[in-house]
């Protein structure tokens, strides 16, 4: 599923219009990357957790010329899902 087709399932779900579904959406998704910059983590309780957790610097090799790199450390993010969402796929 793609952006547009959540936003028409999102819809259609809700009984609103596209335009308020995408509006939402695009408010959800702000607010949570505006959240995890902060370092905070969004928990929706049955559905998951979205958190970020750091990745310190490391060595890597290039794969095609067996060269050492140096990887800079960041930030990655991870979402870990609940318990209502776990059953539901399972």
């Amino acid at each position: 599923m793609n952006k547009a087709e959540l936003i028409n399932q999102l819809a259609t779900e809700a009984g609103v219009t596209k335009k308020d579904a995408e509006a939402v959406l695009n408010a959800f998704t702000s607010t949570v990357t505006a959240e995890l910059k902060l370092g905070n983590e969004v928990a929706l309780v049955g559905f998951g957790t979205f958190k970020v957790s750091p990745r310190a610097a490391r060595q890597g090799r290039n794969p095609s010329t067996g060269e050492a790199i140096d990887i800079a450390a960041s930030n990655s993010v991870s979402f870990k899902a609940g318990k209502t969402l776990k059953s539901a796929v399972n």
